[in-house]
């Protein structure tokens, strides 16, 4: 914790020091000298490396958190009677939990094994996650995909889910008395949520599974967290919907509020305007969302009175603010590029995330065995999509010649 106060004290000074740096190296014309280009944007570029440098300890701290926390729950009724929660979720029992994990390390008499996880067998042969860890999967996806920290995630047992929208709220009249209340219906539409199918596949040394020091639960839910988070990341933010989600940036996603006059520069009256495209609504909630590489621009742009209108986070937990707005950064926004959108501004509440229960697992004993090797594969099936198209709004850069 002493750790990231020292480097948030120390981005925040060194943020003081650039913005001087840059103002001492400002002509008459506004213009920065282009001997002093290169030296500010090395002060910047260290600003934002310690900005993710803080980022990466907060999770870290969150991570430690969670890992210390209690892994069960005290009794508190009468022994041997189950209540119906946990009745219901038979892959959270004890003896499933163990005949898994005696799976995944080739361990125990086979039958048995088989036996005890047959409850969780799924039709392609796998085996579908134990509760606790399903969690621990969950929170990896979350720690290496920021939008699903900004979204709306449900569970659903089926393939689709419908989703009923309110098309518009209806109308109320001024009448006079005695005179009848005219009708003004709700309109409603509805918006479908389906189930794709997302996979990846690693390898583990026989050394390390039998290897009872080895923390196998926390080693494949980071490197499965960090490989499907990506894929995840990037489709809900740029899917087309062909086999996958449809993203935050499709044509059928968030509205083109502003379209910038530079195909490779924004402006504060762009920024602004995005700001103010949005209905008021949606902005107690909203966020600004863009690749780093906008950032390092952002950073130099001042309001109408001078005051640079990017500013670091100073507290623990807290991110950096644009026009007084929270910030996040994803490395699957577009480059600042022609035609591209770079910038999204809204409450990302309003994009919904459908996790079809549950993941599954299976061991592949014979493909990587010349290597003595064992593969384990995993799948899960998720969807998202945008559905309130008018709760975000995208900045996009001018089309090139």
């Amino acid at each position: 914790m002493n750790k990231i106060l020292e480097l948030r004290g120390r981005r925040n000074t060194l943020w003081e020091q650039t913005k001087a740096f840059l103002e001492e190296h400002r002509g008459e014309n506004g213009l920065v000298a282009s001997d002093a280009v290169e030296q500010y944007d090395r002060m910047a570029q260290e600003v934002k490396d310690l900005g993710t440098e803080i980022e990466r300890l907060e999770q870290q701290a969150q991570v430690d958190a969670q890992l210390a926390a209690p892994t069960s729950r005290p009794v508190s009724g009468k022994p041997m009677i189950m209540t119906e929660e946990r009745a219901a979720t038979k892959t959270g029992t004890k003896e499933y939990t163990e005949a898994f994990w005696n799976m995944i390390r080739n361990r125990g008499n086979y039958g048995e094994v088989h036996n005890a996880l047959s409850v969780g067998e799924d039709s392609e042969g796998g085996f579908t996650v134990p509760d606790e860890f399903e969690r621990k999967l969950v929170e990896a996806l979350e720690g290496n995909n920021i939008f699903r920290g900004m979204a709306t995630v449900i569970r659903t047992s089926s393939g689709t889910r419908k989703i009923p929208i309110a098309e518009d709220t209806g109308e109320a009249s001024w009448i006079d008395e005695g005179e009848e209340i005219p009708e003004s219906d709700t309109t409603f539409g509805q918006t479908m949520l389906s189930a794709y199918k997302l996979g990846t596949m690693i390898k583990i040394s026989n050394e390390l599974l039998n290897d009872s020091a080895f923390d196998l639960a926390s080693y494949i839910a980071r490197r499965f967290g960090v490989r499907m988070g990506n894929a995840e990341e990037r489709a809900f933010i740029t899917g087309d919907g062909v086999g996958k989600p449809l993203g935050l940036l499709d044509d059928a996603g968030a509205k083109i509020g502003v379209t910038a006059a530079k195909t490779t520069a924004i402006s504060f009256d762009e920024v602004f305007q995005l700001y103010y495209a949005l209905k008021a609504p949606y902005r107690k909630k909203a966020e600004f969302l863009c690749s780093e590489a906008l950032v390092l621009q952002l950073m130099t742009i001042k309001d109408n009175n001078g005051n640079y209108i990017w500013k670091p986070g100073l507290d623990i937990g807290k991110p950096d603010t644009l026009l007084n707005r929270p910030l996040k950064t994803s490395a699957f926004m577009p480059e600042v590029a022609a035609g591209n959108k770079v910038m999204a501004f809204g409450d990302y509440s309003y994009y919904w995330i459908a996790d079809r229960q549950n993941r599954t697992f299976r061991r592949l004993n014979e493909l990587y065995a010349r290597t003595d090797q064992v593969g384990f594969l995993t799948t899960q099936r998720v969807d998202g999509k945008l559905i309130l198209p008018e709760a975000v709004q995208v900045l996009r850069m001018k089309a090139g010649a």
